[in-house]
């Protein structure tokens, strides 16, 4: 957007501007006749190339658009995707259908099921139960399970609708998983069913908190897992500390694997749980996949 645009959002289409250069800063200047409805006005308005200033006051009549070329940091650069959705496909949507995605549905599916299997057969759990002094249980595996289905879905929830699509058929695999693990246990089907009831419960709250969590700072995240994965049952602060540095390191590497790769392919590989070699996070490596057929 320039800068005359910039202004004309905010000014009255009466008045008129002119455009200068001043320092290498590009500057608006105001004709008398604007002055009594700018008069000790305000404002702060971001644009697209940097912090639109206007600051009016007695014998000051000017705009300055500064730009600046700083790098920021991971956290302040991150913007949620804008897809632009038709009214049609908004319409299809709002009916329960699911409109024209990315890529193929099939091929997303399939990735899908791939990301859900490098959730539970990628996981080291038995490190996860000794480490942590939990249970070697159903319920115990599902906590570790779910706490890594999480960090999918946050991941793909930033690939607009398809990844919504993905993450769909992501969380409608983990509970067909956990379904199939009960039977192979020989749970009986009514004492399945509430203990069904109750991980759905578990995991919806989890992920309020999880989200919460990873948008907050530390205290927040560790007071997430201590309630949910912890169960409120965790003594020891070097427990929560290795695990919100788990967390922080494996949503870091999710964040710099390529979208494109992960709808097509959904294979994901998870950092261990004590990083022994720090430098090996920086070396990605790029999933194969084998479409053909879809």
């Amino acid at each position: 957007m320039s800068l005359f645009r910039l202004c004309f959002h905010i000014l009255p289409r009466e008045v008129e501007i002119s455009l200068t250069r001043d320092n290498d800063c590009d500057v608006c200047v105001l004709t008398n006749d604007a002055k009594k409805h700018l008069t000790g006005m305000t404002d702060w308005i971001t644009g697209y190339s940097g912090l639109f200033q206007m600051t009016l006051g007695q014998g000051k009549w000017e705009r300055k658009l500064y730009s600046t070329s700083q790098l920021f940091a991971t956290q302040d650069s991150l913007q949620p995707y804008e897809e632009r959705v038709s009214f049609f496909t908004k319409m299809i949507g709002a009916l329960g259908f699911t409109g024209p995605l990315k890529y193929n549905k099939w091929k997303i599916k399939l990735a899908a099921l791939r990301m859900y299997t490098s959730c539970v057969e990628r996981t080291d759990y038995e490190e996860f139960f000794e480490r942590f002094n939990m249970p070697d249980t159903l319920n115990s595996w599902f906590l570790v399970a779910q706490l890594h289905v999480w960090m999918c879905l946050v991941r793909m929830k930033q690939e607009g609708r398809t990844g919504t699509f993905m993450c769909h058929h992501i969380v409608h695999f983990m509970w067909d998983d956990v379904k199939q693990r009960g039977k192979m246990l020989g749970i009986d089907p009514s004492t399945l069913r509430r203990s069904m009831r109750s991980m759905t419960e578990n995991f919806y709250a989890a992920i309020y908190g999880y989200d919460e969590g990873i948008l907050s700072d530390d205290h927040v995240l560790a007071a997430a897992l201590w309630r949910n994965l912890f169960n409120k049952n965790c003594e020891d602060p070097r427990q929560l500390e290795l695990l919100v540095e788990y967390v922080r390191k494996q949503m870091q590497y999710l964040d710099a694997m390529n979208g494109d790769d992960l709808l097509l392919s959904g294979e994901v590989t998870w950092r261990p749980l004590v990083e022994y070699n720090a430098q090996s996070i920086l070396r990605l490596t790029s999933p194969v996949y084998n479409d053909e057929g879809l």
